[in-house]
């Protein structure tokens, strides 16, 4: 936890300074304190990487070093808070109108001089020894290194020996296992593959012997072993701590806490995060990421992505679904390992920074509102939002599920704010501009939203004067028209759920950067050309999703242009003729295609039309080169005429609700990457035919599945 404050406290320091002319005025003086303060924080965080030099006894060090480390953590917490009051304060004042006074800025560092007194002392303290502590790397798996979890198999094979043990029950919850099955399980979770180097050997079985038959304490021991260097030391010291532990606690808790005492520093504020979400909580895995972002333990979604990846290796939250393009979509946690999580954040003080599902706002205000940055709630009441007033340095406000019709005007002032949440039936006002450092908005709609809100509901014009702004995901509101009085949003990389974009050349050119975009039509209200033709100028687009609901757009005026860089592409509602699909086929980068509710209609799809050549045998295909996943759902699709070189890197298949089509060609199941078709459970006619399909690929020795939907 002190490598997390220390690492937030790094990013704080330039931010107070390089406002300070916006919006506060600054002395030199307290500059000088300021750069002062940011030497020393550099110097801590050497030390807390895991500087090493030479030192007494290793065991001198750990003890010096665990206590230094709680120094570090409760000063630079004090040091950050002093900071961030002081910007909210002062930026009230300005804000207000009111003349800021040189003496008023001195006097607010008064008290960062004391604090900054006991970081000299820390930082002499740390000179002094350099004590070489025995933690943890802080080196993390690249994105390349992803945890390998083949996503098309989930809940159709028994991600166990332990299932096999005691079948029925929950794996992780059953009865204890004996040494030869806790062995069993250790080495499919470490080494299944691979046969050992007898000492090595011996060590897992030690450790496997030691977890004492307990599933879910092998599994996480297990996630130790398979990131650890595989050495005999290494495997040995980790055998030696199961050992104490044992010894020390027969007891479950202290064999889960290993998972977390071998856990890089850089790992473990994901974690605890994680773990304060509630009971059998479904976290999803975008949402986890923009928080992780919004708090500053990670840059951005790729580095996100390898922290998430680091911890599924070490199996400490459980991946319950998966992406269309294979990445993960939900997880949750054990509920021993969020218990052994909670106990941790109590330790090491985190839950001064961070509320998870508190029912009273109001209660929580009176212990920890001058200190916490997150507060996520999931059943709060009307009355306790009025005292985020209180609240002043929070980064992240979660308030979906509130029962409220507005929010306060004081969330407003929130200067710090960097994701906020919210579902009321509410215009969101012109203030949403003065969180100037926000980075993630999400509207989502509650019960009391979608009964009072209507779909001319806008967001204010000012939302384009919001420069950080990166994610915008509104489920009811519109995004008003520049009126040429805006800046581009040059950060923006998500715009969901909007609806009746007009996507004219001024629009695309404000939101060229988006990776990810979301749009409702209403084919029924239809009045205008939404120039969808222009979607071709997002270069940097990745994900585009067009829903119509009620009705067909016009198609001469509708038909989309869309960008070559699309790597998945959701269409619903449209019923464009299946000719039109030639366009799509083209896409040089496409991986993942979505077709629901007759997004293309029409009685026969011929992909040998799309070749653009008659003599189909000796025309160059160039169809799909890279779509891994088709969807077609809601057809009324009769024939499908198609070969496999026209689906060269397909890998599932997913046909629901295509009551009229009965058969597929044979040629699909030769699809050398093919591993899974779906079919819906009701058309007998397409599953029989798609049995016969694996039927024969299993005589060519081909693992091919089949899953009734």
């Amino acid at each position: 936890m002190a490598y997390t404050v220390v690492g937030s406290l790094t990013q704080t320091i330039p931010r107070i300074l390089s406002q300070d002319e916006q919006y506060y005025p600054i002395s030199d003086e307290g500059k000088q304190l300021i750069d002062s303060l940011s030497n020393k924080v550099a110097l801590l965080r050497g030390f807390l990487d895991g500087s090493k030099k030479e030192k007494a006894s290793k065991e001198e060090a750990e003890e010096e070093g665990m206590s230094l480390e709680t120094r570090i953590r409760e000063a630079a917490n004090r040091a950050e808070d002093i900071m961030e009051h002081f910007m909210y304060e002062h930026l009230k004042v300005v804000r207000s109108k009111a003349v800021v006074e040189r003496t008023d800025i001195l006097y607010d560092f008064r008290e960062l001089q004391i604090v900054l007194k006991e970081i000299n002392s820390i930082a002499e303290e740390v000179e002094r020894i350099q004590p070489e502590i025995s933690g943890h790397p802080t080196i993390l798996l690249s994105e390349t290194e992803a945890p390998i979890i083949d996503t098309v198999t989930v809940g159709l094979e028994k991600h166990d020996v332990a299932s096999h043990a005691c079948p029925n029950k929950d794996p992780l919850k059953m009865a204890l296992m004996d040494e030869d099955l806790s062995f069993s399980l250790l080495k499919q979770k470490v080494f299944p593959n691979t046969e050992l180097k007898p000492e090595m050997n011996e060590i897992a079985w030690d450790v496997a012997k030691n977890c004492g038959g307990l599933p879910l304490a092998i599994v996480l021991i297990a996630g130790i072993l398979f990131t650890a260097e595989r050495t005999v030391i290494s495997w040995g010291k980790i055998a030696e701590d199961v050992k104490d532990a044992v010894e020390k606690d027969d007891k479950f808790g202290q064999r889960i806490a290993l998972s977390y005492t071998h856990l890089p520093l850089l790992l473990r504020p994901c974690f605890l995060y994680m773990g304060g979400f509630p009971e059998d909580h479904e976290i999803r895995i975008s949402k986890i990421f923009k928080l992780w972002i919004a708090e500053g333990f990670v840059k951005d979604e790729n580095e996100a992505e390898g922290y998430l990846n680091s911890l599924v290796r070490r199996n400490m939250p459980t991946i319950t679904a998966f992406k269309s393009n294979g990445k993960f979509k939900t997880c949750n946690i054990h509920d021993l390992v969020r218990e052994m999580s909670k106990s941790k954040a109590i330790d090491e003080n985190y839950e001064r920074r961070m509320s998870i599902g508190h029912p009273d706002l109001t209660g929580l205000a009176r212990g920890y509102a001058s200190t916490l940055r997150s507060v996520i709630c999931f059943q709060p009441n009307d009355s306790s939002l009025r005292s985020l007033r209180k609240f002043k340095l929070l980064r992240v406000l979660d308030v979906v599920d509130t029962d409220a019709y507005s929010l306060p005007t004081t969330v407003f002032d929130l200067f710090h704010l960097r994701y906020l949440a919210f579902g009321c039936p509410m215009e969101v006002p012109s203030a949403i501009s003065r969180l100037q450092n926000l980075r993630t908005l999400i509207i989502r709609p509650t019960k009391r939203s979608r009964k009072y809100s209507t779909d001319e509901v806008c967001l204010p014009l000012e939302i384009w004067m919001m420069p950080l702004l990166t994610h915008l995901v509104s489920f009811f509101d519109l995004l008003p028209n520049p009126e040429g009085a805006a800046s581009a949003l040059k950060e923006l990389l998500t715009l969901s759920v909007v609806k009746k974009l007009i996507c004219t050349k001024e629009m695309m050119k404000l939101i060229w950067n988006v990776k990810k975009l979301a749009i409702t039509y209403f084919g029924d209200k239809y009045q205008e050309d939404y120039q969808l033709k222009n979607l071709v100028i997002l270069s940097q687009l990745e994900k585009l999703t067009l829903f119509v609901m009620k009705g067909s757009l016009l198609q001469v005026k509708a038909k989309p242009v869309f960008p070559e860089t699309l790597k998945k592409l959701t269409l619903s509602g449209w019923r464009f003729p299946w000719e039109d699909m030639k366009a799509i086929a083209a896409l040089p980068q496409l991986q993942v295609l979505k077709l629901r509710d007759h997004a293309f209609e029409g009685d026969t799809w011929d992909t040998n039309e799309e070749c653009g050549d008659e003599d189909y045998e000796e025309a160059e295909v160039n169809l799909f080169l890279e779509l891994k996943y088709l969807l077609i759902e809601e057809s009324d699709l009769e024939n499908w005429v198609t070969e496999k070189r026209h689906f060269p890197a397909l890998e599932r298949l997913v046909l629901k609700g295509c009551g009229k089509l009965n058969e597929i060609p044979n040629d699909i199941g030769d699809i050398s990457g093919l591993k899974l078709i779906e079919v819906d459970r009701f058309n007998e006619p397409l599953l029989k035919c798609v049995y016969e399909i694996q039927k024969e690929q299993d005589g060519y020795a081909r693992v091919l599945r089949v899953r009734q939907l």
